[in-house]
């Protein structure tokens, strides 16, 4: 898994490949899993420009997309999707102890990206500490 390499153009058949979900019967059912990367995106962005965190819905989404892909896909997906907000998500992804210390292939072959040089928000460290 850590030598394909994740484009945008490669994003949905990658998804699919690692999907693994054995309640899963219709398009339908993966297309909805997929679509919490959205949501965690959107929430992500709300947070931004209002200062407001739903971190357990945040949580949730993660919780539920870390069962379906495994921890190396779904971050991958993250770092693809989520270039700009990686500094709001690397928290939760500590948190939920599923952060490597480096990904490979996300956009161009031998990329590496080294995830203990992304900063973190520090509001969302405190809350996240509460947890």
């Amino acid at each position: 898994m850590a030598n394909e390499v994740l484009t945008d153009q490669s994003f949905l058949l990658y998804a699919a490949k690692h999907y693994n979900n054995p309640c899963c019967f219709e398009l339908s059912e993966f297309k909805e899993d997929l679509a919490r990367i959205k949501y965690v995106k959107k929430l992500i962005t709300r947070y931004i420009q209002s200062g407001e965190i739903q971190e357990r819905l945040i949580l949730n989404h993660l919780i539920t997309l870390n069962n379906v892909f495994g921890p190396e896909v779904l971050v991958k997906i993250i770092f693809l999707k989520m270039e700009a907000q990686l500094k709001y998500i690397k928290p939760f992804l500590i948190l939920l102890n599923i952060l490597p210390e480096m990904i490979y292939n996300v956009k161009k072959e031998n990329a590496i990206i080294y995830t203990d040089s992304i900063e973190m928000d520090q509001k969302i460290i405190e809350i996240l500490r509460k947890i």
